[in-house]
């Protein structure tokens, strides 16, 4: 068993090809929060330094000489998070597509990807935030210039950490806020000896929180069952005819909600776009169109579902009378 680490800072790269979604969707997190986290709320768990250029008070060579120093093997063990999708720096013949800093030698950005080149050997665990990090995401999707891919893509699939942990994918776009943090806590809890290796499926998702589909967590799942599906907007039957993906797309959204348990796309009548998954955006274009597969489901369930929920009004209508025998046999004040 490895010992135990007391101290581990989290080192944010935010440089990645995005828009700092996922940075901004942490902040409202609950469960646990950030502020759990960094202010030692939570017992057990190393005592953690954050590090992310959105929400740091420091700026310049102040806030990025922490990650110079980790690049050296200087400082506390850290997890690298890294936001955005990777660009591909090969692809041109001048100029670059992100950095981070600047070289105090040559003037010149640092880029995004050398750095992940410097720190990635020296993490304790790299984890991809969002599904740009995680799959490439929107920039990567076809036709774009800048040959960006997930950070998997460009580390390879089979890449480990010094501490032989493969990349953790949290994807959503952004990442749903309890869902980055809860992994980051039980990063936390794997570092203090207290959690066994995080479990991943193929996709490098935890399994826990991307085991089932929307639909599966779905509260208008009991209206697909019936084959009862909304033709517009504000209905509130299932809307997989309005473009839902939701049936074959794996995310809790719809079980977590979105804050403090509330919210979550279909929830609230947003049709689910396959954010979560490493296809997205291609293969779920154009957006709002019906799923080619949901014609042929959906027609079929309409069928089974009409006859089932006839057969349910039938027996709902003898359960909303009281029984017979609870019915007396003359009124109380008859007196003859």
């Amino acid at each position: 068993m490895t010992t135990p680490i007391q101290q581990l800072d989290v080192l944010w790269i935010t440089a990645g090809l995005g828009c700092d979604g996922d940075t901004i969707s942490i902040t409202a997190a609950t469960q646990p929060s950030l502020e759990d986290l960094v202010l030692g709320a939570i017992p057990g768990i190393p005592k953690v330094n954050f590090h992310n250029p959105v929400l740091a008070f420091e700026t310049g060579d102040d806030f990025i000489g922490r990650f110079h120093g980790a690049a050296g093997g200087q400082g506390p063990p850290f997890i690298l998070v890294i936001e955005g999708s990777i660009p591909n720096e090969q692809n041109k013949q001048e100029g670059y597509w992100a950095g981070f800093g600047t070289d105090r030698q040559t003037g010149q950005p640092i880029l995004t990807c050398d750095w992940i080149d410097r720190l990635a050997g020296e993490a304790w665990a790299v984890v991809a935030a969002g599904t740009c990090a995680a799959y490439g995401g929107i920039h990567a999707m076809q036709g774009n210039p800048t040959g960006c891919m997930s950070l998997a893509d460009y580390l390879g699939w089979k890449w480990k950490s010094k501490a032989g942990i493969p990349i953790v994918n949290v994807p959503g776009c952004p990442v749903l806020p309890d869902n980055f943090m809860e992994v980051l806590l039980y990063l936390l809890y794997q570092a203090a000896g207290l959690a066994p290796s995080i479990p991943l499926d193929q996709a490098l998702r935890p399994k826990w929180l991307f085991g089932q589909t929307v639909h599966e967590g779905c509260d208008r799942g009991g209206y697909y069952e019936q084959g009862d599906f909304a033709e517009q907007y504000g209905a509130p039957q299932c809307i997989v005819k309005l473009g839902c993906w939701g049936p074959v797309v794996n995310c809790n959204v719809g079980k977590r909600g979105w804050i403090n348990g509330i919210g979550g796309c279909p929830n609230v009548g947003g049709i689910c776009i396959g954010c979560t998954m490493p296809a997205f955006p291609d293969k779920f274009m154009p957006f709002m169109n019906q799923p080619p597969g949901s014609l042929l489901s959906s027609h079929a369930v309409s069928t089974y579902g009409r006859a089932i929920k006839a057969l349910r009004n039938f027996t709902q209508n003898s359960l909303n009378q009281e029984p017979e025998r609870r019915r007396p046999t003359r009124r109380l004040d008859d007196t003859g």
